[in-house]
This record gives structure tokens, C-alpha cells and sequence, in this order.
């Protein structure tokens, strides 16, 4: 055995070795924020029926009980609402978005990381965490959000929203500073993290963004993935990928996607990663 072969093989075992720990951290990481380490105990604060509201109310306040309703398999597949975790993003859509971010790195696309629409920021805070376990300091990862929920449905210009109840629903509304104290509790919180606070259709089409290596669109109605789409996609770098997590589930979200692709030319096969999810990699 030669001297460099002799260095290959020592070589070898502290490179095996960072992949395992990385590797660990990373599926420590996605557990923690999809709450499934804790083997489905998170579960969906209930909404009493309005005849009986009060009393549920006077029990929560007077007595510090909460009534909770358990989402057995849901939290998996992302089905729920989950009271504790960090992301409604299911398991499989988790492991998908890790997985786009470490090619783009080991493929050395491009640009930056960004997820339009972030709740909790579980899905941001993954993928800053795998910049963290590869060492990439040079990367930013924008958090986009009006931070204060979903903006009413303008029926004139997008008639697809039509109806659409998101803007009701104050659980939506996460405030920037509880998503800044997340990326916090994880030791993730620094200067590659960027904030976006405000509707899309003003922040997206001035957003100081060069390029961007994955687009991950979670805005749930047609003008959220509209404007998104419209503002961040020519930016994506050839061998990017494009992230819809609501495509299965909202006809509003899958419509503006498919009407995009059709209006721009998009080709490149598109992927399903479970009951929802989708998305393509960028070709040129």
C-alpha cells in the first residue's frame, strides 16, 4: 500500500463519520419540527360548536384545560393542523425539500433557498438546517410571509379564489417575531436568514434576490402562487427545483400553477411526493 492510499483509507473513516452525524442531525431535525418524535402525541386544538364555546372557553381560562383532538396518522401524511409542531408539512414533504436542498449543494446550482408562505417557518428552519450540516455559508434563506395570514380573496382579478375562507382562520396568522424565536430554538437564527414580511403581490417583485437554487410555494390560494410564480421563477437557476406543497389540495393553488406553466412554457415533468406535494426540477 502507498503512501496516498494509506491516506485515502484514514481519510475515509472522518468523512464517513460526518456523513452519519450529519445525516442524524438532519433526521433529528426534520422529527423534532414535524413533531413526530414524539410518536403522534401532538394533535388538533378543538373548536367547540358555538352552543357550547362558552363553557369550553371558561374551562380553558379558569381552569387551564385544553381540549385537544388527536390526529393519529395525519401528522405523517401532513394532514392536520398540528397544535405543537413547527410545520403542517408532512413527513414525506420534509424529507423531499432536504433532499432538493443537498442536490443543489453536491450540484452546485445557483443561488439561494426561499419558501413563500412559512406558518411556523418549519420548512425554512430545515432548510437553513441542512445549510448548516454541509458547512455552506454563502447561501440565504428568505422566509416570505405576510405574518399575518392570508390576504381576503380578490374575486375580480383571481376568480378561482372565489370564496375562499383562509383569511378567516387567525391560526394562520403567526406573527414574525414567534417565527424569529423558532429559527432561535433550533440555533438557527443569523445572518443567512432573511425576512420578507407583507402581501407577495408588494414584497415578491422587488425582493433583493438574485438567484435562487429551490422555490418552495406554500401560499395556498391562486393570487398567492400567481404572484410568487410570477416574481420568483425566472430567477431560479437551471437544475433549481420548484416546490408546490398545496397542489393536490387546493384547486386554487393547482390552478395558478397550471395556468403558469401553460403561460410560460414549463415543461419539465412534474413529480408528486405524496397526496399534496409536487414539484420539477428547473432544465433551463
Amino acid at each position: 500500500m502507498t503512501v496516498s492510499e494509506t491516506w485515502e483509507v484514514e481519510d475515509a473513516a472522518p468523512r464517513e463519520d460526518v456523513a452519519r452525524l450529519r445525516g442524524q442531525y438532519l433526521d433529528l431535525l426534520r422529527s423534532t419540527l414535524t413533531f413526530s418524535l414524539w410518536d403522534g402525541r401532538d394533535g388538533t386544538a378543538w373548536t367547540p360548536r358555538p352552543a357550547v364555546r362558552r363553557l369550553a372557553d371558561l374551562f380553558s381560562r379558569h381552569a387551564g384545560v385544553e381540549l385537544v383532538k388527536t390526529s393519529s396518522g395525519l401528522r405523517g401524511d401532513g394532514r392536520d393542523w398540528p397544535r405543537l409542531a413547527h410545520t403542517m408539512t408532512g413527513a414525506r414533504r420534509m424529507e423531499c425539500l432536504q433532499e432538493c436542498v443537498e442536490r443543489v449543494l453536491l450540484d452546485e446550482v445557483p443561488g439561494d433557498l426561499i419558501e413563500t408562505g412559512v406558518w411556523r417557518g418549519g420548512s425554512c428552519i430545515l432548510m437553513r438546517g441542512v445549510l448548516a450540516a454541509y458547512g455552506d455559508t454563502t447561501r440565504a434563506v428568505w422566509v416570505a410571509d405576510s405574518f399575518e395570514g392570508l390576504p381576503p380573496p380578490d374575486p375580480a382579478r383571481y376568480a378561482a379564489d372565489a370564496g375562499d375562507t383562509h383569511h378567516r382562520n387567525r391560526a394562520l396568522a403567526i406573527s414574525l417575531e414567534e417565527v424569529r424565536d423558532n429559527f432561535r430554538r433550533y440555533g438557527l437564527l443569523d445572518g443567512q436568514v432573511r425576512f420578507l414580511k407583507g402581501w407577495f403581490r408588494d414584497t415578491l417583485p422587488t425582493a433583493p434576490i438574485d438567484r435562487l437554487a429551490v422555490l418552495r410555494l406554500d401560499g395556498d390560494m391562486y393570487e398567492s402562487t400567481s404572484d410568487a410564480l410570477t416574481s420568483l421563477y425566472p430567477k431560479l437557476s437551471p437544475g433549481g427545483f420548484c416546490i408546490v406543497d398545496d397542489y393536490g389540495a387546493i384547486e386554487g393553488c393547482r390552478a395558478a400553477v397550471d395556468d403558469f406553466r401553460a403561460r410560460t412554457g414549463v415543461r419539465e415533468e412534474m413529480t408528486r411526493i405524496d397526496w399534496t406535494g409536487v414539484y420539477w426540477r428547473k432544465e433551463q
